[in-house]
């Protein structure tokens, strides 16, 4: 832990009384020493809280549920308090560090509690009981003896082309969530007291506020990045559409309406690239997939990570510790029941990194792994500043560094590893475009509308009584797409969805779908690359990754348009490199959709 001031109990005891000091005069060494004081307990409330969180994901119990909800409700108690205290200094004339510090800490709950203790505590045993709930949720098909969790019912809704087995799957998975329904409502009621006892209008106020702009000017930003990227997800969803009307026939599919969602690969619709067969190009295949590659070098779990470790120590960054290797899991256990969404922890905020994910051994996943390392490394980045300041610019940044990486895994990487033994020629490209868009674009209104609906909930502008037709209305605006099944309030859609019951704020996602391109392309810039943007890889590339790693380094302690400046040169989000990228792809869709409608 790093701090500026010795911390002992007499120093944090008088500055967590400082609203009760004899002197009523508020001041800026006063505020120093209050930081200190606050950030030496939140990091000790972290680290447990942390580790707790650790043990109920890799050991799914009502137990560890239980001390898992009692870490996160202590941190969270402990942070309101500390939020309502730093409320004294407000309006004293501060440095800028400390000043930045006091409004972090405010913002730096995922979950804000009631100040009523009793309150605070329902509210965190719910969150993490709708966690459990997902992660334990398995559908039953009718006369079969096993029961399906959400891995084994994903790959059918990969492979599968039957339209019946694809509705089955989708409807089976979709059941889980109506028993959360109640808890969900009750938690939106207790985030909301919590989110205006730190004197926001809701939570999802609260959560708009995270980003160095005001709740609405935040709203606004993200609807201007939608509207730069929306002709080119337009342009991939109606040749998406003619295709599968081609494939299962109108009567299944409308030639000018929303999609069907469980035809399109994967359980939201949120990704679309497991459906790329039916969608290929003619004569751009690449000559290989990177799954029968990997299988074929018969790799494990561990030796997909070791690639991954390394595309960071090419770049100059240090290998992962050796307790990252030690304390990892990597495959889902026999034994157990775990969280098998992938996620990167840092257990005590400094060097127990640490990568929680069930591999498979499939080209997605080696991606993945590139991905969540990229969070890993980013933690280690900012472990030597100040608590309070160990986080990434803004929640965008931490998911764009993973993502940024991964779109290094291009051809010219896989042959700089072995795995291919040539790159595919230029006219070969357009197959890659398309199943890299079928990922990135297709995901982008997805990425947008979860937040979408929740600021909705939260603000009680969508009640419990009209949860389901708010979601379904959001994603066929958004996406294009509709229920395959008729739908009712009955059931709860959005709560089969991971980071809905889970309590994780999805635009974060959104805006790494914009954030990953103006990333790579500044950083391919750096690295002397002169060829088209989709087939840089940074691999190897030093200059780059020093100019990376200088960025990583500045964690959450400058606002974030100054470390978008540090990386990219401009202080704003902005879709054009996301557009180059994609702009061979565009060229030819806009060609195939002759004739066919575009919009729904």
């Amino acid at each position: 832990m790093i701090s500026r001031h010795p911390i002992t109990p007499l120093v944090l005891a008088v500055a967590l009384a400082a609203p009760l000091a004899a002197n009523p005069a508020p001041t800026a060494a006063e505020a120093e020493r209050f930081a200190a004081a606050a950030e030496a307990r939140l990091m000790e409330l972290w680290v447990a809280a942390e580790r707790a969180d650790w043990v109920q994901s890799t050991y799914i119990t009502d137990d560890t549920e239980v001390l898992a909800a009692q870490a996160q409700q202590r941190v969270i108690a402990a942070t309101m308090e500390l939020a309502a205290a730093a409320k004294r200094f407000d309006g004293v004339a501060l440095p800028a560090d400390v000043a930045r510090k006091l409004s972090l800490l405010k913002l730096s709950l995922a979950l804000p509690a009631p100040a009523d203790p009793a309150l605070a505590g329902e509210l965190t045993r719910i969150a993490a009981a709708m966690e459990g709930a997902y992660s334990k949720g398995t559908y039953c098909p009718p006369g079969k003896d096993a029961c399906l969790d959400l891995q084994e019912l994903s790959r059918i809704m990969a492979a599968s082309r039957s339209e019946p087995e694809l509705a089955e799957a989708w409807r089976g998975w979709h059941a889980i969530a109506p028993p959360m329904k109640k808890d969900f409502a009750r938690y939106v009621e207790l985030a909301n007291i919590g989110a205006r006892d730190l004197g926001y209008a809701d939570m999802g106020a609260y959560w708009r506020a995270k980003y160095d702009m005001s709740p609405a000017a935040f709203a606004a930003e993200v609807e201007r990045l939608w509207q730069q990227v929306k002709p080119l997800y337009d342009a991939l969803h109606a040749y998406v559409r003619h295709r599968l009307v081609q494939t299962y026939g109108a009567a299944v599919v409308p030639p000018d309406g929303p999609i069907p969602a469980h035809l399109l690969g994967n359980m939201w619709a949120q990704s679309w690239g497991n459906i790329y067969p039916l969608l290929a190009p003619a004569n751009a295949d690449p000559g290989f997939d990177l799954s029968e590659r990997l299988r074929a070098r018969k790799l494990d779990e561990r030796e997909m990570v070791r690639y991954g470790e390394r595309f960071f120590t090419s770049l100059g960054f240090a290998p992962l510790p050796a307790t990252f290797w030690e304390r990892s899991l990597f495959a889902k256990p026999r034994d157990r029941e775990v969280v098998c969404h992938a996620s990167a922890y840092d257990v005590d905020w400094a060097d127990d990194l640490r990568l929680k994910m069930c591999i498979e051994i499939t080209g997605e996943d080696f991606a993945t792994v590139h991905h969540e390392l990229g969070h890993n490394i980013y933690q280690r980045a900012y472990n030597r500043l100040d608590p309070l300041f160990r986080d990434s610019a803004h929640d965008g940044f931490h998911e764009a560094i993973g993502d940024t990486i991964a779109l290094s895994v291009t051809p010219a990487y896989l042959v700089r590893l072995g795995l291919l033994d040539a790159e595919p020629p230029a006219d070969k490209d357009l197959g890659l475009l398309l199943q890299m868009a079928l990922e990135k674009v297709a995901f982008l209104p997805f990425g947008l509308l979860v937040d979408q609906w929740r600021w909705q909930v939260f603000s009680q502008e969508v009640t419990p009584d009209g949860y389901n037709a708010a979601w379904w209305k959001l994603r066929e605006r958004y996406q294009g797409v509709k229920p395959p099944l008729p739908r009712s309030e009955a059931d709860f859609d959005p709560g089969a969805k991971y980071h809905v019951p889970a309590n994780v704020s999805y635009t974060r996602y959104f805006l790494a779908g914009i954030l990953q391109f103006q990333f790579h392309r500044a950083l391919c810039d750096e690295a002397g690359y002169r060829g088209p943007l989709h087939r840089c890889s940074i691999f190897a590339n030093e200059a780059a990754g020093a100019k990376l790693r200088a960025a990583l380094e500045m964690g959450a302690s400058r606002p974030w348009p100054e470390v978008m400046h540090a990386l990219t040169g401009t202080r704003t989000m902005d879709a054009n490199a996301l557009i180059e990228y994609f702009a061979p792809l565009k060229a030819w869709l806009d060609e195939q959709n002759r004739g066919v409608k575009v919009g729904w």
